[in-house]
């Protein structure tokens, strides 16, 4: 299974770069995790947008699922989408919220005419191909689900913390996993209710789920990435680094 980062910005996004966007494929499926804005764009550059086999939403907060709209104007009106209508996996109840988006200029189908649109029971497994995927609710400030993907060939496991405050229900969810991707969005703990980990508590989140590899991600160029390295290493002793778009994970 391979994943490569698309996009890793928080809610605004890098200087010419995308926010959160995550590019799965094994055995010839491909599977997008989460499409922010500009992650469209992102994934044009890699391959053919009808190529998609499926998208999963973490959760209906822009930065995480803006760029459907684009992408469902392509499969819409596009050449190249080929009677292309992939499976678009969201949260529960998250039809009607896409609905109020795009009726506030046009069709409030559009995403539904373009995806064959699917609410997730989150105690459910899916299946996507060879690939299966697992969802963990974690505290945010609108329903919200940590995604882990387990491939078919080794078995390996990449887990996603989506938008996560503190939460030890989401190191359960991440325990042993190969590859743990944690949001670092702020650098202090801020007030409750909590949405957002700082990268200390990722690291700390890591090291208590044994994780074998951590990747902080939704952390803004505007930061230090040897800030934040520093500061997961405080808790976390195995191979660590910041997302940057375009690396590339085996797992």
């Amino acid at each position: 299974m391979r994943v490569t980062v698309l996009g890793k910005s928080p809610s605004w996004p890098d200087a010419g770069g995308a926010c959160s966007g995550y590019l799965v494929e094994e055995g010839g499926t491909t599977l997008l995790l989460d499409c922010g804005n500009g992650v469209f764009a992102k994934l044009r550059e890699r391959l053919r947008y009808a190529q998609v086999d499926a998208v999963v939403i973490s959760h209906l907060h822009a930065d995480h699922f803006l760029d459907l709209i684009p992408f469902s104007y392509a499969l819409s009106y596009g050449p190249g989408a080929a009677g292309a209508r992939p499976a678009l996996h969201v949260p529960p109840g998250a039809r009607e919220g896409l609905r109020r988006v795009v009726g506030t200029w046009g069709s409030e189908e559009l995403v539904e005419n373009a995806f064959a649109l699917r609410e997730y029971d989150p105690d459910e497994e899916l299946r996507v191909g060879p690939l299966r995927v697992r969802f963990q609710r974690v505290p945010h400030f609108t329903a919200t689900h940590a995604v882990e993907l387990r491939g078919a060939a080794t078995g390996g496991r990449f887990t996603f913390g989506a938008d996560t405050g503190p939460s030890d229900d989401l190191v359960a969810f991440a325990r042993d996993t190969e590859l743990l991707m944690l949001e670092s969005t702020i650098a202090e703990p801020d007030e409750e209710p909590r949405g957002h980990l700082t990268p200390a508590e990722a690291g700390d989140h890591a090291a208590r789920a044994g994780a074998k590899r951590l990747v902080l991600t939704h952390l803004t160029d505007e930061a230090d990435p040897n800030w934040a390295v520093r500061e997961a290493r405080r808790a976390y002793d195995g191979p660590l680094e910041v997302a940057v778009e375009g690396a590339e994970y085996e797992v």
